[in-house]
């Protein structure tokens, strides 16, 4: 049975550490105080698009909000040379339409990964003696399974950070709606190859961040557990002594 609970112990972990890596992405891309108009700002993308910055903000609230589905459509009406428009031509619209949907799909399975680790965990505490030992070394395992992984695709983002990001795209999209033209799609404009660049970073510190801070909780929870066993061990050979 000891190998089936650290075995639970490191699902939960996985499990837990996906679902940073999704809420890490939520937390950037709509908790993450001015980094949209400091990201603006860093690539002159109003002048790009002949926009105001505050119609440029506008617009990426009312696509985030549809991201999230809290709208129904992409009909967001804007100001853009001087001229009331529609911002999204149909093309960006379809390929925002399968952004949504994967987004969407990300919280739907942040929530099925939390039931996953609810359950492993559940199992341990009804089942096992020590599930704090089993649920910390299985995540220190999970994390240094994720990091060597997390290092390697990093490696190859920084190297061509292009190459990886059209790899991204072919992974997860079906079609080339995404392949958009600064000509006449003012979506590339505001969000060019840098911002996701930018947004990559952040993300990965705010994961590195939450993620840090459970692996020194789950390295002092062992250290703990430790020196209370080695203390124990002790205690009980004195008492034999004592016999």
């Amino acid at each position: 049975m000891s190998k089936i609970y650290n075995l639970l112990g490191f699902l939960a972990s996985l499990a837990v550490i996906a679902v940073l890596l999704i809420t890490s992405l939520e937390l950037v891309a709509y908790y993450e105080p001015g980094f949209y108009e400091r990201e603006y700002e860093k690539y002159q993308v109003c002048g790009d698009v002949d926009m105001e910055m505050e119609d440029v903000l506008y617009v990426t609230e009312e696509m985030m909000d549809y991201l999230k589905g809290k709208r129904g459509d992409l009909d967001v009406e804007t100001v853009v040379g001087g001229e009331e428009r529609e911002f999204f031509n149909e093309r960006e619209k379809a390929h925002m339409e399968d952004v949504r949907l994967l987004f969407l799909g990300g919280m739907k399975l942040r929530r099925w990964l939390l039931l996953l680790a609810a359950f492993c965990i559940g199992i341990l505490v009804c089942m096992e003696e020590k599930p704090v030992k089993r649920l910390a070394a299985g995540y220190v395992a999970a994390f240094f399974l994720v990091l060597l992984a997390a290092g390697g695709l990093s490696l190859a983002f920084i190297g061509d950070f292009t190459q990886g990001f059209t790899a991204f795209h072919h992974i997860f999209f079906d079609n080339d709606l995404w392949i958009l033209n600064p000509e006449t799609d003012l979506l590339i404009n505001i969000l060019p190859e840098g911002f996701f660049q930018d947004f990559a970073v952040h993300m990965l510190i705010a994961f590195g961040a939450m993620a840090a801070v459970l692996l020194a909780v789950s390295i002092i929870a062992l250290v703990l557990g430790r020196r209370r066993r080695i203390r124990m061990e002790m205690e009980l050979e004195e008492e034999e002594r004592e016999l």
